[in-house]
């Protein structure tokens, strides 16, 4: 890695790791960004459930909204807040637990290669402008471990998922993020 990562880890985002990553197979080249979009409990934000779940410490019973999650093992390499903060809990050269069952380009498996980005938020309403501030400069950074990335290597969860996963659903501006691809 170069000036943006340490050890797989952006130098701009908070550190918090999860126990739930890990290698990718051997020689597997990182070729795709998935954009995903989640609230916990849904349609709540700002609550901090969301790294509690990618990091093995989310109290299940604190909430109705979260029982489900009691024995869900998932994770995400970054995590962008409605606020613009960051969080990453994978390194780039690491497997996040992200896309589960999927298919991209006819290649099942994406979590082989792909880096999982999760947005704070959910398919009843639009992201915020400090998150796509963020999701720039992330994807910025990231051209260090995917060189030429461009529009044809980002995709939603629900594109790798049709008919299980939605997001990032109907209100991401796919149009503003290929426009801010430096």
């Amino acid at each position: 890695m170069t000036a943006a990562f340490t050890d797989g880890w952006l130098r701009t985002a908070r550190r918090a790791p999860s126990p739930y990553c890990d290698a990718r197979p051997s020689g597997m080249a990182i070729e795709l960004v998935v954009i995903h979009a989640m609230s916990l409990p849904a349609g709540q934000f700002g609550t901090g459930c969301a790294a509690d779940l990618f990091t093995d410490t989310l109290d299940c019973d604190a909430h109705d909204g979260l029982k489900h999650l009691r024995d869900v093992r998932v994770s995400a390499h970054f995590l962008i807040e409605r606020t613009g903060r960051m969080v990453q809990f994978v390194p780039v050269g690491q497997r996040a637990w992200h896309a589960g069952v999927s298919r991209w380009c006819g290649r099942e498996a994406c979590n082989d290669f792909s880096i999982g980005i999760e947005l704070e938020g959910c398919d009843e309403l639009p992201f915020t402008d400090a998150q796509y501030a963020a999701l720039a400069d992330l994807l910025d950074d990231l051209r260090e471990v995917i060189p030429g990335l461009g529009p044809e290597q980002l995709t939603g969860h629900s594109d790798i998922a049709p008919g299980r996963k939605t997001d990032p659903g109907p209100h991401f501006d796919w149009q503003r993020v290929y426009a801010g691809l430096k």
